[in-house]
């Protein structure tokens, strides 16, 4: 362990105020959860007062929440802490003087995934404001999911420029990798174990000071800031690969006229004496922030980090093509809207879409990458005329979102279903055709959550992934 360190730490004392940079999925519950802990003094949210996120502010400082899915406890805990005069949220970057712990959770996308070049804008502007605010003895943290190598490397080389402070002598630099899903994200950060990578001793014993109190269930396992940086990308990459394996059976199920869902709860079913074969679900396409890079950001740091990679001949890697067959999920639902249409003598360029969801995930307002978009570009381009209903999404840049379902169905050809909100469950068939007004309307289910036969024998045209059974009706 660094002695100058550790004695810098032991001299600051206890963690005691901390701030959070970005106010989104990530660091808003993980502000108040900090908040909300007796181990901890004062906690301010950091935000940009940015055009497109800047109204986060006021609403945090007001108590409410900025995001507007279905996530428990969350709104209460932001008035909770706010009325307790535990937590702030401010654009003013100079507020880090003094904090003894910030973290960032900045997102890390890439603008085209074909040249595994990240758009690290964002955190690196973040960087740079922790690096030229915080105080001697800072624990800087990266939430955020980045390519293997990214802490002790760019965020490193970053913070050091902008403080004149060396990492590891005088500031302390850990990765603990979030691992939350939007409506549980509270649940999430205080049950999941907690990966926490220091780029040295005293950074991860820092770092784990930090996390331990806001811990439930969760324990703390401490590695490596590679490893660390690893576990996340790889856990990501590993669900994107099963989900993968999902969606191309679903296909062969289709191909093959037999019902997915049949044979997975056959698969399913194998356990015990240590043995398993559970398998996840297909879908309509895979969205979010993190499942749709995090397999670039791992295949880019093996690139960068060892250039002796043993490969089998053939070039792409598995896990890249467990991504192909993820974003090739929305096409598929496209064609089977066309043909749907073709077997009741249609065309696309003379229909009526009704979009039912427009989130990646049911009962989130989450639409970071949804697939939704991509079906709609393509029946767009096709002709058709558009329209998208979503109960929790309020507004996304180019897309006119109705919460209004009977505007949507009214006088519509097509019903596609990509997103599993729960309200789309208990449709009625006869009163969905009803106010489609069609003899002869179509419903493409991308999520498996309606009852085929009922909508099949109301007289729809039904199409669904993986209902091999049912689509050739």
């Amino acid at each position: 362990m660094n002695d100058k360190l550790k004695q810098i730490l032991e001299r600051k004392g206890p963690i005691k105020k901390i701030g959070v940079v970005g106010m989104g999925y990530v660091g808003i519950p993980a502000a108040v959860l900090f908040a909300d802990s007796q181990a901890f003094d004062l906690v301010y949210g950091f935000q940009r007062d940015s055009g497109s996120s800047g109204y986060k502010i006021q609403m945090l400082n007001d108590g409410e929440c900025p995001l507007k899915g279905d996530e428990p406890g969350l709104e209460e805990l932001i008035k909770k802490v706010v009325s307790a005069g535990k937590f702030r949220c401010t654009p003013d970057f100079s507020k880090m003087s003094g904090l003894d712990a910030i973290t960032l959770s900045i997102q890390t996308p890439f603008k085209d995934p074909k040249d595994l070049i990240p758009d690290f804008s964002a955190l690196t502007e973040g960087l740079r404001n922790v690096g030229a605010n915080m105080s001697e003895g800072t624990l800087v943290v990266l939430e955020s999911t980045v390519t293997p190598g990214t802490t002790g490397g760019m965020a490193r080389r970053i913070l050091e420029e902008a403080s004149g402070m060396e990492a590891g002598e005088n500031f302390a630099l850990a990765h603990a990798p979030e691992r939350v899903m939007s409506g549980r994200l509270l649940r999430n950060i205080r049950e999941h174990d907690r990966i926490i990578g220091g780029i040295d001793e005293a950074s991860t014993d820092r770092a784990v000071e930090l996390y331990s109190p806001v811990l439930t269930k969760g324990r703390v396992i401490p590695m490596s800031a590679m490893a660390a940086e690893v576990t996340k990308t790889a856990e990501n990459t590993f669900r994107d690969l099963q989900i993968a394996a999902a969606n191309q059976l679903a296909l062969y199920c289709e191909a093959m006229g037999i019902n997915f869902y049949d044979v997975r709860a056959g698969i399913d079913s194998l356990k015990g004496e240590g043995v398993t074969r559970a398998i996840l679900w297909p879908g309509a396409g895979v969205g979010g922030h993190c499942l749709t890079k995090d397999t670039y950001h791992l295949e880019r740091g093996v690139r960068m980090n060892d250039g002796k990679l043993d490969h089998p001949p053939g070039g792409e890697s598995l896990f890249m093509a467990a991504r192909r067959i993820n974003d090739f999920m929305p096409r598929h639902m496209s064609k089977l809207t066309v043909d749907a249409l073709a077997q009741v003598g249609k065309k696309p360029e003379v229909s009526r879409v009704a979009i039912l969801g427009w989130a990646f995930l049911k009962n989130s307002d989450d639409a970071r990458n949804t697939p939704s978009e991509i079906y709609r570009d393509i029946i767009l381009n096709a002709g058709a005329e558009v329209k998208v209903h979503d109960p929790y999404v309020t507004k996304y840049t180019g897309v006119k979102i109705s919460h209004v379902l009977d505007d949507i169905l009214d006088d519509a050809d097509v019903i596609a279903i990509c997103t599993g909100h729960d309200v789309y469950t208990t449709l009625d068939p006869e009163q969905v055709k009803k106010q489609m007004g069609k003899d002869d309307p179509v419903i493409i289910d991308g999520r498996n959550i309606i009852n085929a036969d009922l909508y099949i024998n109301k007289g729809f045209k039904y199409k669904g992934i993986g209902r091999g059974d049912k689509n050739e009706h």
